[in-house]
């Protein structure tokens, strides 16, 4: 009896321990994330002006005009070539390969890997295939690719977690109703994973726009233009603070790095909504 009651206790201590170390864990992570905010905040918030966010880039004033152009056309390339891809590889892995075989977990595993690959990886291959074999040079169109490649990884794992979350019972009672397989899929079984997909594209775009290994061996940095079509050159936020910080810029730098700071926040709060709002629209 003593010995199950010592037991017990160094049970209990040693997940009492374990509360105690998951609260110290999150506390620390907070606290990290808190400083890199306030930091961030407290020396580039006051260096913003109407200039940098929108003026003419010359040589005595720079701007980052041009680079939100350019972010905005590599969120439109990539997310109009990652989305369907990604989206419709997972319908094929969940719906018509019932998430089993050899070939799921081949492409599972693929899937995995390319997502832990480094970006800078990814911007070595989109230089080597896009700007040096395809002849591109440096572009948007490269860039955008390459991008893609890098987030669909996420798409597919999140599309595919999405969907299997749908319960069965949606599907066969479709299909007792007499409707099809593609019919099933498009009014029953994507609506009801919305707001996974919109969620984990929403992610996405935020990697996207955060960005610069990538857009540094595949965009190029020419940082005072507007790219005039997708096969030229031009730059991103990301990119932006790279290049003032390392050209004697510092103060742009830190406010540059506030504007991608809120976008990024911005994305996260808008992909936490419209998970809700999607939600709340099919419980009614």
């Amino acid at each position: 009896m003593n010995s199950k009651r010592e037991t017990g206790r160094g049970s209990r201590t040693l997940f009492s321990g374990l509360k105690y170390l998951c609260i110290l864990c999150t506390v620390v992570s907070v606290a990290a994330l808190v400083a890199v905010v306030f930091y961030i905040l407290k020396n580039g918030i006051g260096k913003l002006s109407w200039q940098l966010l929108f003026g003419e880039y010359t040589g005595s004033a720079v701007s980052i005009f041009p680079a939100f152009i350019g972010t905005l056309r590599l969120i439109v390339i990539a997310v109009l070539i990652a989305v369907p891809v990604g989206i419709f590889s997972a319908v094929y892995l969940v719906e018509y390969m019932n998430n089993k075989g050899k070939l799921v977990k081949v492409i599972r595993i693929a899937a995995e890997t390319l997502a832990g690959i480094p970006s800078i990886v990814y911007g070595l291959f989109g230089y080597l295939i896009f700007v040096r074999t395809f002849q591109w040079g440096y572009s948007l169109l490269g860039g955008g690719i390459t991008l893609a490649i890098m987030i669909l990884p996420v798409i597919i794992r999140s599309t595919e977690e999405s969907l299997l979350a749908v319960p069965d019972g949606f599907r066969e009672g479709s299909l007792a109703l007499g409707a099809g397989k593609v019919r099933t899929i498009f009014r029953i079984v994507l609506p009801s994973a919305a707001s996974g997909i919109v969620t984990a594209v929403i992610l996405a775009v935020g990697r996207i726009i955060s960005e610069s290994a990538v857009l540094i061996l595949t965009l190029g940095m020419v940082v005072n233009l507007i790219p005039s079509s997708v096969l030229s050159p031009g730059t991103s936020l990301a990119l932006d603070i790279y290049y003032f910080a390392s050209h004697g810029y510092p103060d742009e730098a830190a406010a540059t790095s506030v504007v991608l700071l809120l976008m990024v926040i911005l994305l996260n709060l808008l992909a936490t909504g419209l998970g809700k709002l999607i939600k709340r629209r099919q419980g009614e």
